[in-house]
């Protein structure tokens, strides 16, 4: 698998948070309000075979009124809609921050109350790997 595609994998995983944190395309469209990623971290870690499976698995590590920090990990699994094995490692790896933007405005803006509530009631403890920087080249 190419590197866009598992960006776009990656992609998918947080339209589903999106919508089940209320920011679906009915909210987009009515308050013109969206999450645009501002910076992301892709973790390339084993390749993907043609015609896998693939479950995405997210966390959210914390929201704050006009953003979030959010991860997704990519695993390989026997058949469509399988879930990953409790010990599997993952294929890639990615994490996020993104801010909540009003594009009429084109500026930041708070979420509502009930999305940054479900966000927190999300929200679970940082994996391992993440909140690290990418290593200098020596």
């Amino acid at each position: 698998m190419s590197e866009a595609f598992y960006v776009l994998v990656f992609g998918h995983a947080t339209d589903a948070l999106m919508i089940e944190t209320g920011l679906d395309s009915g909210y987009r469209e009515s308050t013109g309000c969206s999450l645009y990623t501002v910076q992301s971290q892709v973790r390339f870690l084993r390749e993907v075979p043609e015609a896998a499976h693939l479950a995405v698995r997210t966390r959210v590590l914390g929201a704050a009124p006009r953003k979030s920090r959010f991860v997704h990990e990519m695993y390989v699994v026997p058949e469509q809609d399988a879930e990953p094995a409790r010990d599997a490692a993952p294929a890639a790896t990615t994490e996020l921050l993104a801010v909540h933007v009003d594009q009429r405005a084109g500026r930041a803006a708070e979420f509502p109350d009930a999305v940054l509530h479900r966000l927190r009631e999300l929200t679970e403890p940082a994996p391992d790997w993440a909140g690290h920087p990418i290593p200098a080249v020596a």
